[in-house]
């Protein structure tokens, strides 16, 4: 055994100075290479345009590299693939580390300051084991990613050819590069073992035991009958080989779904940024919408090439589930494959991106929730939809409600005379909040006012606020529509004057706070109308009734055991967090809630949002969203109802029950409903 007197390792064992001379040239080609491509990647992004209010600060930083460094986003909701790349984040980050350590130490220090060289000694050791286990970890992380693909063979995983995509790479081209990463990463791993184990087996240095997985493969090449000195002279090839495969991946990264590795440290902090939930005004004397690569901002370029096509938006989303063409990772692909080669004269919505995708989107926000990396989905659909309606090109039934929404200021098209009309049943006055200071003000909506499904319910809400004494009233007539799903629909001008007219009656009627029975309305009136003398603060229903039960203004006079299940509405969980006071309230009213699997912030959409409720359904579709999600409740045993708390939720659940065939099954009953029932 050859024992040496220096804890350290050779770095360019056995290799001829030609060889080594030629390392550094092919590092200099690599690095030439990946800089060039991340230049053209950054040139890019600086051509988009420039939005202000989204901006990389320091707590947004610090709050991208919390999710980023645990894999959080990566974990929720998919265990397995959170573990798998946690492995191979670590593992690769920490022979990053360590390739940059023996970097340090060889090429600087041991020509500037040897004395101060630390890969030796028991800092030797230490290294020589972390860096092994690095290695174990990205090969355990690229095993489990690649059975996940191959063995599991999931479906949310595979690509399909759209009809009328003709930007979206074929399916097989973004399936070999997917395997072309794992298994070039794959190779760099085993390689760098290898390289170890040949060295080890050449030198027989006892303390390279540290090096656990590297002694064990020069022990296994030993018991192959390889000698130290064939060894010696193999290593100079096997050195070669892996140089050259780990030069060929830092030269490929900005030409690949590899650049991801950079690009998610952007985007990751803006995941939870307020511009992922609210939309941006159209720029002053434009009609907005994006209808080249240039329109979009220059985050919004750096996401499209974030997205790793793991394919957690394509499974979740309510459009692709129901079998409607638009599939979220299917979109950005397509936006990233015309953004790297774009075509003079082409305009992004129709051109590039089909339709018939664009109109799918129900703007429900959860492609944007599952993604890992953070990006935006649904403002980058939303701008693609302005262009079209500036293009009048949208559903015809979509016209008819933006027509209603300009001249009656509602979507049914009713008089606006009719709109209190629903007071009428009442036994008591409602308040004119126009003419009367009150405490609360109510904003109804569209469909709690005028569709005869909901106003039982609107009723009912009005008389457990008489009945707790408190002081409310309406706008009457000069309510109009919120504007949030027409805005999503892509009419931003329309918005403009909705927004502009309700503004101006709520800020002119007295009141300490607003109170609304849609969670579309809520959205809009607390996070995207510009207020100019303010509004106090804006609560939904559900609140308000938790308020009223908690201080005991609501007395729960009979409690019923009953097992229910509660959906949470997309605009007031996942675009506003609001999931806790709806729950307290059912479970103060004595019944035992029975979570559906996809709860939450995971919630499944009805299908209603981003004027999707206005819009035919394509006759080709599989099954409705309302439909998958009535059929979700009705496999929860015991339960008998599904428990909503949004107007446009009780009218698609209740339509969805008679076309699934689960009438007398599961019964849809809004909130209200049962609070009633409780509080006599």
């Amino acid at each position: 055994m050859l024992e040496t007197d220096i804890i350290a390792r050779p770095v360019f064992y056995a290799l001829p100075l030609w060889l080594v001379f030629a390392f550094y040239l092919a590092c200099a080609a690599a690095l030439g290479a990946f800089s060039f491509g991340a230049w053209r990647k950054v040139r890019r992004y600086a051509r988009g345009r420039v939005d202000p209010g989204v901006k990389l600060t320091w707590r947004l930083f610090g709050q991208g590299l919390a999710a980023i460094l645990p894999n959080r986003a990566i974990l929720a909701g998919d265990a397995y693939a959170g573990i798998a790349h946690l492995c191979v984040f670590w593992g690769f980050a920490g022979l990053f580390v360590a390739t940059t350590l023996v970097l340090v130490d060889n090429d600087f220090l041991r020509f500037v300051v040897p004395q101060w060289q630390f890969l030796n000694g028991s800092f030797y050791l230490v290294f020589s084991w972390l860096a092994d286990l690095s290695g174990v970890l990205l090969l355990a992380g690229l095993l489990l990613l690649a059975a996940r693909r191959s063995v599991f063979r999931l479906p949310f995983l595979k690509y399909e050819a759209k009809e009328g995509a003709k930007y979206l790479p074929a399916p097989a081209v973004l399936a070999r590069e997917d395997w072309l990463f794992l298994g070039w990463m794959g190779v760099l791993a085993v390689g760098g073992f290898l390289l170890e184990g040949f060295r080890i087996r050449a030198t027989e240095p006892s303390f390279e035991r540290a090096s656990f997985l590297g002694w064990q493969v020069g022990e296994a090449l030993a018991a192959a009958g390889l000698t130290s000195e064939a060894a010696r002279n193999a290593f100079a090839f096997v050195w070669c080989f892996h140089a050259l495969t780990a030069l060929a991946l830092v030269a490929w990264i900005p030409y690949s779904k590899a650049w991801h590795m950079l690009a998610a440290w952007y985007t990751a902090a803006f995941k939870h940024h307020p511009a992922a939930r609210t939309l941006p005004a159209a720029p002053e004397g434009e009609s907005g919408g994006y209808a080249r690569v240039e329109d979009l901002t220059g985050t919004e370029q750096v996401m499209l090439d974030a997205c790793t096509r793991c394919g957690r938006c394509h499974a979740h989303c309510p459009a692709t589930t129901a079998g409607f063409p638009l599939s979220p990772r299917d979109l950005v692909q397509t936006l990233r494959a015309f953004a790297s080669r774009p075509v003079a004269n082409t305009s992004l919505a129709g051109g590039v991106v089909p339709e018939a995708w664009l109109w799918s989107c129900t703007s429900c926000l959860s492609c944007v929730e599952h993604c890992p990396v953070g990006v935006w989905h649904v403002p980058l659909i939303v701008q693609m939809r302005r262009f079209l309606v500036a293009q009048g090109q949208l559903d015809k039934r979509l016209q008819e409600s933006m027509q209603n929404l300009t001249r009656y200021g509602n979507s049914f098209g009713s008089s606006p005379r009719a709109r209190p009309k629903w007071t009428q049943e009442l036994p008591f006055k409602i308040k004119d909040a126009r003419k009367e200071a009150v405490d609360c003000l109510w904003i109804t909506g569209d469909y709690a006012a005028f569709d005869p499904r909901v106003t039982p319910v609107t009723r009912g809400f009005a008389r457990l606020l008489n009945q707790a004494g408190v002081d409310f009233g309406i706008l009457y007539e000069a309510e109009q529509n919120s504007g949030n799903d027409i805005r999503r629909a892509g009419e931003e001008g329309l918005f403009e004057v909705l927004m502009d007219k309700n503004v101006a009656a709520i800020e002119k009627a007295g009141h300490q706070r607003l109170v609304t029975t849609d969670p579309h309305a809520y959205h809009a009136l607390k996070n995207e109308y510009r207020w100019t003398n303010g509004h106090g603060r804006v609560a939904h229903y559900t609140e308000v009734l938790d308020e009223l039960i908690g201080s005991g203004k609501l007395p729960v006079l009979h409690k019923r055991e009953m097992r229910v299940t509660y959906h949470d509405p997309c605009y007031l969980g996942r675009y506003n967090g609001l999931y806790d006071a709806p729950r307290r309230v059912l479970r103060a009213l004595g019944a035992t809630l029975v979570e559906m699997p996809r709860n939450r912030d995971r919630s499944f959409c009805c299908g209603a949002g981003g004027g999707r409720i206005w819009m035919e359904d394509s006759t080709e579709i599989k099954e409705r969203p309302a439909e998958n999600r009535v059929r979700e409740a009705a496999t929860l045993a015991g339960v008998t109802t599904l428990v909503v708390s949004c107007p446009k939720d009780l009218v698609m659940f209740q339509d969805a029950l008679k076309t699934t065939g689960l009438e007398g099954k599961l019964e849809v009953k809004d909130i209200v409903h049962l609070v009633e029932q409780a509080t006599g």
